[in-house]
């Protein structure tokens, strides 16, 4: 039966194991977070972080990439993403505490390779809910021009930090909101899009969007599936809140039952599969629909960004192509709102093993949630979202890079369940399927989305990394010396 393996004390890969929470409504550590989250609270996490619609900023640019075949590509993208979330999974139930993949690799790898996790998955956590909060700036000042975008991806991260600081039940009835208002924008979207096809048909085939424009090319497929699947990154933060779901700490026989970890656990798998359905059909019936084919898109590139909306507005009509765009103001706002809570949670985890400075580790009483964390999140993600939005190119220089940080991140997870469950033995007998073949496999994907990036992106996350090296080097250092000083006092 595996075991469930709490946090360490920061010192050496043993310490003290961090109490952890009790069935009932807190955490067994006074001041803990307060396991209050229900399985449907982390799919809206989950859902909202990605993005039920996430496909219609880059439908253009996979539909131009993978020569028409875009359904395909995120159909691929889904089994390749599911490495990961099976290895979350598996984790989750070992190490169910609330530093997500820097615990995880604190206990598979050891004290060095958390922290390296946890600084790179920081970069992510903070860069992504800035881009989303950009994107709703400027979704925003299309409606009201008279605005300027800087101010409404200010208020924006305003609003949603106070929902965050407000508890982490209330964000998520909130967030619940959001969501079925875009999964409805979505279902009227589908109807039109079922109706006008009923009418008129197909002119390019029924298959195309399966099998690509004049021909399969397997090429174009994976080049395209390299960028679909960072469509996906935000399942993962449903792994941050294993401290706040409801149930008891511990799993059941073989690591399963009903459990906060088991919850944690089916809530990411689930939430991928129910993105990736959703990615598969709204881009299968855009792509029916498109006016364009995709090598007339290809040759097009500065229409490709509004290749979604002006299919819309030419199949449907213009109320459609607005709905769709109020919608993705609303709901990037929000997403950034779950990706704020988990970088949150992230920073708090670091804190509370002296990674990061100890003030963020501080629960607030009243509400449950990490306050002074959330707030550092919060104050990141506000001074990085107004200066891109007051640049020209500020979409551009932000989204080039937000993804390598994640991306390394998962390559570490992948590493973490090798390492817990044949080399530490720390997560019961191991299986080769699930404990090494699949990690693999994950790991493999990960990398070959890394050399795909854009040299821009690997820069800084290779700047970043080497950063990250330099503090776990000095903290070393510094306790080094404190237990030198110990030993002669």
């Amino acid at each position: 039966m595996p075991g469930t393996i709490g946090g360490t004390d920061g010192e050496g890969t043993g310490g003290d194991a961090v109490p952890a929470a009790d069935g009932g409504g807190h955490s067994g550590a006074p001041g803990g977070l307060r396991r209050t989250l229900t399985f449907r609270d982390l799919i809206v996490y989950g859902l909202l972080f990605i993005a039920p619609m996430a496909p219609v900023g880059i439908f253009g640019t996979l539909q131009a990439k993978s020569h028409g075949a875009i359904t395909l590509v995120y159909l691929v993208a889904t089994v390749a993403m599911a490495f990961t979330a099976y290895s979350y999974a598996q984790m989750v139930r070992v190490a169910p505490q609330a530093g997500s993949v820097y615990t995880y690799a604190r206990v598979g790898l050891g004290e060095g390779a958390g922290f390296v996790a946890g600084w790179m998955a920081m970069l992510d956590y903070l860069l992504i809910p800035a881009v989303a909060y950009l994107f709703s700036g400027i979704a925003l000042h299309a409606l009201v021009p008279s605005v300027h975008q800087w101010v409404w991806t200010a208020l924006a991260v305003a609003v949603t930090t106070l929902l965050n600081l407000w508890g982490v039940r209330t964000a998520a009835r909130v967030g619940f909101a959001v969501l079925a208002m875009e999964i409805v924008v979505l279902a009227v979207f589908v109807v039109s899009a079922a109706v006008e096809l009923s009418a008129h048909g197909a002119p390019r085939g029924w298959a195309v969007p399966l099998t690509g424009e004049g021909g399969f090319a397997v090429g174009a497929v994976l080049a395209a599936v390299s960028v679909a699947v960072l469509s996906y990154l935000g399942f993962d933060a449903i792994a941050s809140f294993a401290e706040e779901a409801a149930g008891p700490a511990a799993t059941g026989k073989g690591g399963r039952g009903r459990g906060g970890p088991d919850r944690v656990a089916r809530a990411v798998l689930t939430c991928l599969v129910v993105a990736g359905v959703l990615f598969a059909v709204q881009t299968y019936l855009a792509a029916l629909l498109m006016p364009v084919s995709a090598a007339e898109l290809a040759a097009r590139p500065g229409e490709q960004g509004g290749a979604f909306y002006a299919t819309v507005d030419a199949a449907v009509g213009g109320w459609l192509r607005d709905l769709v765009a109020v919608s993705k103001a609303v709901g990037a706002a929000f997403a950034a709102l779950a990706g704020q809570a988990a970088a949150g949670r992230l920073l708090f985890a670091m804190a509370r093993d002296r990674r990061l400075p100890g003030a963020m580790s501080k629960v607030d009483a009243g509400s449950g949630v990490p306050r002074r964390a959330l707030l550092g999140a919060a104050l990141v993600t506000l001074v990085t979202a107004v200066w891109a939005a007051r640049r020209d190119d500020g979409l551009d220089q932000l989204s080039s890079v937000v993804n390598v940080g994640a991306l390394t991140a998962f390559g570490l997870l992948h590493a973490s369940v090798i390492g817990c469950f044949w080399i530490r033995r720390a997560g019961g007998v191991p299986s080769v399927l699930r404990h090494l073949v699949v990690p693999l496999l994950g790991l493999v994907v990960v990398v070959a989305v890394i050399v795909e990036a854009s040299g821009t992106a690997q820069a800084v996350g290779g700047a970043w990394l080497v950063v990250g090296l330099v503090v776990l080097a000095v903290q070393y250092r510094g306790r080094a010396r404190a237990r030198a000083g110990g030993l002669r006092g």
